[in-house]
This record gives C-alpha cells, sequence and structure tokens, in this order.
C-alpha cells in the first residue's frame, strides 16, 4: 500500500499510508482508537473504495470494487465486529454467498458440515458446525469469524483483534494456527491492542496515528512502552493505580459494609448451552472493584446477566442480597431501579443503539429522570450528554454524530457514561476494555477508581489477568458455573490468576471466603 488517503466528510481516516506485507510475515498493526488502522485494512480488503494511492498485490497493481474483488485477489479479513447471521447454522455462517453444490445445484450441506467440522479442529475448540450462531457465546462466535477466514484458504489474512474474546487456552491454540499460515508463505496483518502478544506472534510491528505512519519496529524486540508512546505521541506509563485528576496516586480501599452478597446461587432448568450459575458465592462491598476470572464458557458473562435479570429464567436456589435485602431483578428496568447497572460484553449489539446519535444512546437510560411532565428539553438533554462525554473523554465530532460512526474505544466509553449517569450502587462490567487501546483503558480504570472512592461497588469480568491484578481489590475465580477460589489480589501475581483460572498452580487450594 502506497500513500493511502482516505477522508469521511471532513474528517481525514487515513492520510498517505505506506503498509507493506511479506510472504510468510506477520505484521502488526498498531495505534489508538480512531487511528485509521480499520479503515486502512478495509481499504485493503475492498471493503472501502473512494481512496487515493495504489495498492499491489503480488507486485501487481490492484483496484478492488468490493470484498468480492479481494477475495478473488487472495485477500480475507476476521473483524473486530463480529459480521455473522445470527439465525443460521456455523457452517452456514462459514460458506455464506459460497455454498457448496451437488450435481443437482442444490446446496450440498452435508459438504458444508464435513469442510467446517475439518477446519474448526484446527482451532482446537470444540463446536459443533450445526449449531445456531446465536447460541454460541461472544468468545465462540469470534473463533467462527477465524474458521470463516481459515476457509478462504487466503494468501493475504487481516486479522482485527481476534483475541479480544478469546481464553489464554484458545489464544495460544490461534497461535499455533496461525505458525501454520506463516509456515505455508500467507502473510498476516495482525491488529491487537495486547502489548504482550505481539512479541509472541509479529515478525514487524507499524505504528498509526491520526491515520499516518509514525514508526516501524522489530515487533520481538519492541517494548510495550515504545510502542504506546508512538501510538499516543508521548510517553505512556500505564499503572493500574488510582490517580486524582493531578495524575497523583490516591489510596482505594474497599468499604467494610457488604454492598452485594451472593449465596449458593443456582439456577435450575435453564436454557440449553449456556453456562449458567451452579454454586456461586461472593460478596462485594461498598467501595470496592471485585474481579471475575474463568476460561471462556466458565460462567462469568452468565452470572453477571443474572444479577441484572436478563440471564437464566430457571428457579433459583441460594440468595442474593443488595444492602442487605433480598433482590432477584426481573429484567433491566428493574435492575436499574434497584441501582444496578450493567455494561455488556458486546457493545455494538446488546450496548448501543449503533444507527441513533451519541446523544441519544448517552441520556437512554435515564430519560425519565431528565423529563419535565413527560417532556424531555433539548437543552437539557444536551446539556446532560456533553457534561457526560466531556468526563469520559469521548472523542466526537458532533453529540447528533451517529454513535456507530465513533470508534470502539469511544463506543465503550458512551457505554460506561451512560450506566453511570443512573447513579447505580452495584455496577456490573463484562469485559470493559475489549479492543480498547492502552490511553482509552486508563481513562477507563480512572473512572472505576473515582466512582469506587464514592462508595460504589463493582463486580468486573475480565479475560486479562494484569487487568484483574491491577485493578481489583479481590478475584473470584469462576470454573462450570461456580465459584471455586478467592485471591486478593495484593498478594498474588498474573500468572498465579491465570494459572487459577486454568486449574493449575499453586493457588489450587483456595478457597471463596470473606476475607481472600
Amino acid at each position: 500500500m502506497i500513500g493511502v488517503s482516505k477522508s469521511f466528510g471532513g474528517v481525514q481516516a487515513v492520510a498517505g499510508a505506506d503498509f507493506t506485507v511479506r510472504a510468510g510475515e506477520v505484521h502488526a498493526l498498531l495505534g489508538e482508537n480512531g487511528a485509521g488502522k480499520s479503515t486502512l485494512m478495509k481499504i485493503l480488503s475492498g471493503e472501502v473504495g473512494g481512496y487515493r494511492g495504489r495498492i499491489r498485490i503480488g507486485g501487481e497493481p490492484v483496484r478492488f470494487t468490493g470484498p468480492a474483488d479481494a477475495q478473488r485477489a487472495g485477500i480475507a479479513m476476521i473483524h473486530q465486529e463480529l459480521d455473522l447471521v445470527p439465525a443460521l447454522s456455523v457452517a452456514e455462517n462459514v460458506f455464506l454467498g459460497r455454498e457448496p453444490r451437488t450435481r443437482l445445484g442444490v446446496v450440498d450441506r452435508r459438504r458444508m458440515v464435513r469442510e467446517t467440522a475439518a477446519l474448526i479442529e484446527r482451532t482446537g475448540v470444540p463446536i459443533d458446525p450445526r449449531r445456531p450462531v446465536e447460541q454460541l457465546r461472544t468468545g465462540e462466535q469470534q473463533l467462527v469469524t477465524i474458521v470463516k477466514a481459515l476457509s478462504h484458504e487466503a494468501r493475504l489474512l487481516i486479522m482485527d483483534e481476534p483475541t479480544s474474546a478469546l481464553s489464554a487456552r484458545e489464544v495460544d491454540r490461534l497461535f499455533a494456527v496461525i505458525a501454520e499460515l506463516r509456515q505455508a508463505g500467507a502473510g498476516i496483518v495482525y491488529i491487537s491492542h495486547r502489548m504482550e502478544e505481539i512479541g509472541r506472534v509479529a515478525d514487524r510491528a507499524t505504528v498509526l496515528r491520526n491515520g499516518g505512519v509514525v514508526a516501524e519496529f522489530d515487533a520481538r524486540s519492541m517494548t510495550a512502552a515504545q510502542a504506546s508512546e508512538a501510538m499516543v505521541g508521548r510517553p505512556v506509563h500505564l499503572m493500574f493505580r488510582a490517580t486524582d485528576g493531578a495524575g497523583e496516586a490516591v489510596a482505594v480501599t474497599s468499604g467494610a459494609a457488604d454492598l452485594l452478597r451472593v449465596e449458593g446461587l443456582a439456577v435450575r432448568r435453564s436454557r440449553p448451552g449456556r453456562r449458567d450459575p451452579a454454586g456461586i458465592t461472593l460478596r462485594v462491598g461498598e467501595g470496592e472493584i471485585v474481579g471475575l476470572a474463568g476460561l471462556l464458557g466458565s460462567g462469568r458473562t452468565e452470572l453477571l446477566e443474572t444479577l441484572y435479570g436478563v440471564g437464566a429464567r430457571g428457579p433459583w436456589d441460594g440468595r442474593v442480597l443488595l444492602g442487605g435485602r433480598p433482590v432477584r431483578p426481573r429484567g433491566p428496568r428493574q435492575a436499574l431501579e434497584l441501582g444496578i447497572a450493567f455494561v455488556p460484553e458486546d457493545r455494538r449489539i446488546a450496548g448501543l443503539a449503533l444507527e441513533h446519535s451519541v446523544l441519544a444512546n448517552t441520556v437512554l437510560s435515564i430519560v425519565d429522570r431528565i423529563a419535565r411532565l413527560g417532556l424531555v428539553s433539548s437543552k437539557r438533554e444536551r446539556g446532560t450528554a456533553r457534561t457526560a462525554t466531556e468526563r469520559l473523554g469521548v472523542k466526537l465530532a458532533s453529540l447528533h454524530a451517529p454513535v456507530g460512526a465513533l470508534s470502539g474505544g469511544n463506543q465503550q466509553k458512551v457505554v460506561l457514561g451512560r450506566n453511570l449517569l443512573t447513579e447505580p450502587r452495584l455496577l456490573l462490567l463484562d469485559e470493559p476494555t475489549r479492543g480498547v487501546d492502552v490511553g482509552a483503558k486508563a481513562e477507563i480504570y480512572r473512572l472505576l477508581w473515582e466512582a469506587a472512592s464514592q462508595g460504589l461497588g463493582v463486580l468486573l469480568a475480565s479475560s486479562e489477568p494484569a487487568e484483574l491484578v491491577g485493578v481489583c481489590h479481590r478475584v473470584v475465580l469462576v470454573r462450570d458455573g461456580r465459584s471455586v477460589h478467592e485471591l486478593n489480589t495484593s498478594e498474588v501475581s498474573e500468572a498465579e490468576v491465570l494459572a487459577a483460572a486454568m486449574g493449575q498452580g499453586a493457588v489450587e487450594g483456595l478457597t471463596v471466603g470473606g476475607g481472600g
């Protein structure tokens, strides 16, 4: 890619970028949310046209008019945001638009299932190719998009945050598949915000800032500090510690009083395919951040959904106490009335109305609160939204712009800001920094510590051991829908949390209790 530029209206998304990928190479593409990474790759994959500059594949000039042209040239892209049809099966999604046919011209479903099963086997994660995608968890759906890309047998594979919803075990298997592809001579573009992955999987790294290339590194010797500084244009010290507005460290201690207490929570006769609570015991104190650790499918998400009233529908065993009073939310409205807010794992499907404005998405949960006599003042609505977005540092052209046009990190800030506007007592977070750059992560952590210092209780599910150890006071390990261990984060390392989540290591003997 030579001198590639692309504008959307008055916004310069890509500015004269040069980018090269060699056969048998993994080339990491880094940058903050909104730096232009996804746009540059959508140009390469034929999804975005109307650009300036040149593209050569195998030395030959190309200019794609759509994704089909790029696929015929041997280019496949795994998107950060899942592009699957929920009602169709795994196999139907993998071969969507290019279904194999029998001699009679009808779709050969047996061949689709057989070939999909063979591709799934390469990932090392058992998924039934006949199962509807809507029944899969987000991490499993992410694996389906990877299988779909592998089915193209591409000479150039673009991976946009491929591990954002995967557990450590699935990440290891994906890296093994990448090694196979590299050995076969494929070129791979690897986009990720997880610095620890880059050195493991990539050969070179290119950094984008404001749509242009600002640095290139040998990925195997590049440090996280070097990459972060190039991404934001200044030194970044992403330390897991609470700071005030001036950046000075402040002490954050958990309250002695219980805010949330879950005692032996189990759900009977729930929907098939879900890992619903099967024996959860934990507590969250006032002003305390408690983490949930566990592998993909361990039941972390289902626990949060159950507490918010959108998960399991079967009878309950055990109790949930909020502020000492038994509660069982029957849905989001009742949960919000009780003071429980929830930031879901998939912001684009469950957290935002993408076609609506930033303003509408920000005030969505508090319309009743800012209304007078049933009417909402436009001035009051704008003022509330502006205050929230400025507090969270949301980068946007206008409050009236569609929220779907924002970068992933800014979308996540809008979801978090809307939930904080409800002034909750308990905030439930499912992978709150998935696909978010280091700068946005630091801002989200600051907001959580600030809210906790004012008495808010937080229950945070995360796949990142560094996040759990650095942000949380305690971590509860969940396995097969059960709480099996509790760790005091001041006494364990990231490696120990990961080992415990996988059922390994010296922390295996710890049990769930009140004090860690």
